[in-house]
């Protein structure tokens, strides 16, 4: 299982901010805005699992491509979380987990200022993620944006907590 997780460990980006009711991209934290999102994911140490598996899953190219994207990215800590049979079940199925990755994608540079304002998002497997803004903390679909507005030269990624599944 652990292979399966490490293979898994492409995961999340980061989320709605702008808004001051979470955390966001500070001078400390690279903006990143020459790099990619794939590039930019991969240098920001906790979305391990999320890269790898987008390799996994052949997104690797579409998300290095021209965008603009927004990808609310769970981190490897959201990814620890999901059950050790769904993840061996998601890496023997390439459609399967492609369908869990670009339910975390949307088209489109979607800042938190933006993502606030509205209601839900479209991704790109074709279902909406609902958008909820409860008590300062911002929600994407059920997960928590844990850090917001990481920008990168194709879009923009929001860290979530919770690894998001289709319906």
């Amino acid at each position: 299982m652990q292979q399966i997780r490490t293979i898994l460990a492409l995961s999340a980006l980061t989320a709605v901010a702008g808004t001051g009711v979470i955390a966001s991209a500070t001078a400390d934290t690279p903006r990143a805005a020459d790099k990619d999102i794939v590039e930019t994911a991969a240098s920001a140490g906790n979305f391990k699992t999320l890269a790898s598996l987008l390799k996994r899953a052949g997104l690797v190219k579409t998300l290095e491509g021209r965008g603009p994207y927004t990808v609310f990215a769970p981190t490897d800590a959201a990814f620890d979380k999901v059950p050790n049979a769904t993840l061996a079940r998601l890496g023997r199925d390439r459609a399967a987990l492609r369908s869990v990755l670009l339910l975390h994608v949307a088209e489109g540079r979607l800042t938190a200022a933006k993502v606030t304002k509205r209601r839900s998002v479209k991704t790109l497997n074709g279902q909406r993620l609902s958008i909820r803004v409860r008590d300062g903390k911002v929600f994407v679909g059920g997960a928590r944006v844990v850090t917001a507005d990481v920008t990168a030269s194709n879009g923009v990624i929001h860290a979530i907590n919770k690894v998001l599944l289709p319906r």
